[in-house]
Order: C-alpha cells, then sequence, then structure tokens
C-alpha cells in the first residue's frame, strides 16, 4: 500500500490571495502583535519580513485607532443596549457552519459580525465605514481554501476578533506554526488558568458590546472554535442557543488539513514544515469533541440542536424549519421564502473533492469511530 508523497503547497492549491491583500494579523494593536511576536521569539522567515514591517505599522495605527474610538463612544460602551442572548454556530472545520451561518442571517431578526468587524475589533465602531469602502480593492473575491465568496461586509467567524483583542485562542498558531505548540491551545477553556479564562471571557463580552452598539438585534456567532465551549458560553449567557452541524469525518479530515494548509500558507510569518498537520487535525477534532460531550449534559433541554450538512444540502427549508422549531425561535414562516430562495442558488454550488488516503482512512475509523457511529457516517472504499 503506497501512501502519496507530501507535497508543499503551492499558490497553484489554493486561491490566489495577493501580496497586498489583509493578513489577520494586520489588526492588531501593537500590544497584542508584539506580544505573539515575543511568545514566538521573533522567529520569522525572511520571506515573511515585509510582512512583519507591514503589521507592525498597521499595529500602531490600530492602537491610535483603539483609544480614539474608546474616546468617541465612551458613554455607548458603559451602558450598551441590551440584546437577545447570542445563538451559536459550531461544528468542527469544514463541516459547513459557514454555509449554516448565511442561510441564518437571512432572517433580517439576527445581525452578526463582518469579516471588517472581526478584522478590526478595537475600533471597528469609528472606522468601519471609511475603510470598508477605501480598502474594498484589496480583499480577494474568494477564500483561499474553496469556493466561498470574501468580503469586509461577509459574515466572519468572531473567533478572529478575539485573537485580535489578544484573547487565548488555538489560531495565534496559524502565524507561528512551527513554534507554536503542536495542541490546540485554548480550544477547551477548562486547560486554561482561572486568569487566563477570565481574560477570554472578558474579551467576548467587550466584542458583544461592542456589536450591540453597531447593531442591537439578536447576534449570531459562528466559530468551530466554540464547540469546545459551550458549558461556559451557556453559563456566560442564559438563554444562548446552540446550532451543532457535522458532516462525513472522512470528507472533514482532508479538507481541514487543507484548510491548515492553506491557512499557513497565506497567514503564517514562518514557512510551515508540515510536519505534524494530520496529527494536528486529529488532536483538535478529539478535544473539541470530548469537550463537546462533556458541555452537552448542561445545557437545558431547547438549548442544542444537531443538523448534518448532508441533510442541509439536500433540503435547506426543512432543516431550518427542525432548526428553528427545536431552538424556539420562531418566525419561520416569515422567512421562509428567503430560505427557498437560497436553497435554488445552491444547487450550483460545488465542493472540492478528495482522494481517499487508505492510511488516512484506516486510522479516521480507529481514532473517531465514535463520531463515525453517533451520526451514522460509513468508512468509503478505497483501493
Amino acid at each position: 500500500m503506497n501512501t502519496p508523497t507530501k507535497q508543499k503547497p503551492s499558490n497553484k492549491d489554493f486561491h490566489s490571495y495577493p501580496w497586498w491583500s489583509p493578513r489577520f494579523w494586520h489588526g492588531m494593536p501593537m500590544r497584542v502583535w508584539f506580544d505573539l511576536v515575543r511568545q514566538n521569539h521573533w522567529n520569522i522567515a525572511p520571506s515573511r519580513l515585509g510582512l512583519l514591517g507591514t503589521i507592525s505599522l498597521a499595529s500602531c495605527f490600530n492602537s491610535i485607532a483603539e483609544s480614539l474610538c474608546k474616546a468617541r463612544f465612551r458613554k455607548q460602551l458603559k451602558s450598551p443596549p441590551e440584546t437577545d442572548p447570542p445563538i451559536f454556530i459550531i461544528g468542527h472545520w469544514r463541516s459547513g457552519t459557514t454555509l449554516l451561518h448565511e442561510i441564518l442571517m437571512l432572517d433580517d431578526r439576527f445581525c452578526c459580525p463582518s469579516t471588517y468587524q472581526c478584522f478590526a475589533p478595537s475600533h471597528f465602531l469609528l472606522t468601519e465605514t471609511f475603510l470598508t469602502t477605501a480598502l474594498a480593492w484589496i480583499m480577494p473575491s474568494k477564500r483561499p481554501m474553496d469556493n466561498v465568496a470574501a468580503g469586509w461586509h461577509r459574515p466572519q467567524e468572531d473567533e478572529f476578533a478575539l485573537v485580535n483583542m489578544g484573547a487565548p485562542s488555538p489560531y495565534r498558531r496559524m502565524a507561528f506554526p512551527n513554534t507554536m505548540p503542536a495542541e490546540p491551545t485554548a480550544l477547551d477553556l477548562k486547560t486554561l488558568s482561572v486568569d487566563e479564562a477570565e481574560q477570554w471571557k472578558s474579551v467576548l463580552r467587550r466584542f458583544i458590546t461592542t456589536l450591540a452598539i453597531r447593531d442591537a438585534r439578536r447576534p449570531i456567532l459562528k466559530s468551530p472554535t466554540h464547540t469546545a465551549r459551550m458549558a461556559t458560553l451557556a453559563k456566560m449567557f442564559p438563554g444562548a442557543r446552540f446550532l451543532h452541524i457535522v458532516r462525513d469525518p472522512f470528507v472533514v479530515f482532508p479538507s481541514t488539513k487543507r484548510l491548515w494548509n492553506s491557512l499557513h500558507h497565506v497567514q503564517a510569518m514562518q514557512i510551515d514544515s508540515e510536519s505534524n498537520a494530520e496529527e494536528y487535525v486529529f488532536k483538535c477534532f478529539d478535544t473539541m469533541y470530548s469537550a463537546f460531550q462533556r458541555d452537552r449534559a448542561e445545557l437545558k433541554d431547547g438549548q442544542l440542536h444537531e443538523i448534518q450538512y448532508e441533510e442541509l444540502v439536500a433540503d435547506p427549508v426543512s432543516s431550518m424549519e427542525k432548526a428553528y422549531e427545536k431552538l424556539k425561535l420562531g418566525g419561520f414562516e416569515k422567512v421562509r421564502p428567503a430560505f427557498e430562495k437560497q436553497a435554488e442558488s445552491m444547487k450550483g454550488y460545488t465542493t472540492n473533492t478528495y482522494h481517499h488516503d487508505p492510511r488516512i482512512v484506516s486510522e479516521i475509523a480507529k481514532r473517531w469511530q465514535p463520531f463515525i457511529q453517533r451520526y451514522g457516517y460509513e468508512q468509503p472504499t478505497t483501493e
């Protein structure tokens, strides 16, 4: 049995991401950016020194804009509008969380953070209107890892806002994949110290408060990382709802590996060695679903609903109707026409295809067997 030779990712493997387009770290203020760099001992590849310069300059701007934003919105930040508890869209990376997020955002009773708000969480209240217009040209039309559209106003993961605000996050590893721990740090908040956990919660509350000033509708927050944090989130936001999406793990694994490779290729300050990419995917999944199964017992009835990606794609309207009913969201008939229109547009959507490596298939079947059995997936045949 021959295993395909490992190859370094190249620009041809992913959608084009121009050198002038922003990296996540361009949204960090100075204290957060230089803390990240110092933590990794300034271990930066020579080919990334240009990024070091532009991100460092941007961090100076972000720190100044942050101070101005706090001064300008001081009263609103002290007395923000009240909002209903968030709806969290959760599930492993590449399971369909983005698709589910964009469908749910067709309901105009809800709001969510945009790409710009997650990119510049410390000052978007002050700068969003001007900079999203002025910098529209620097954003690529698609994400580097798939066919999903990109843009400043597209729905985005709040985890990027948290990491740019200085919260503990596994996403810090994207910048330094060779020197950060080969573990999903801060994925399960129970692994953090008391001070670190309190810092994380404080940052999330601050971000949601800032979002409420811009839009007081019920927020929808989508981040795969929150799959491992349900108990903490439920305690922070009584009445929160969790919509969990799952997908065939034999598709999720290669797609997730490709995700990390594409992000490291575009976002990293180092040349990713890829020496532990496969094991990192396994460890993240194990950590995520160990925490998920532990936490679900602490939720009240009606707080969690699970949906399978395959069912969502096959019949989006029925899938969403069940979710609305289970989570007691109400108002489904009002938004049904929008869901039906979205279902029509999804008929032309294509996903990436993957060769099933027999070695990886065997490893997935062994290590993720509880998940495979719980959700009724089958091991694919390999040649």
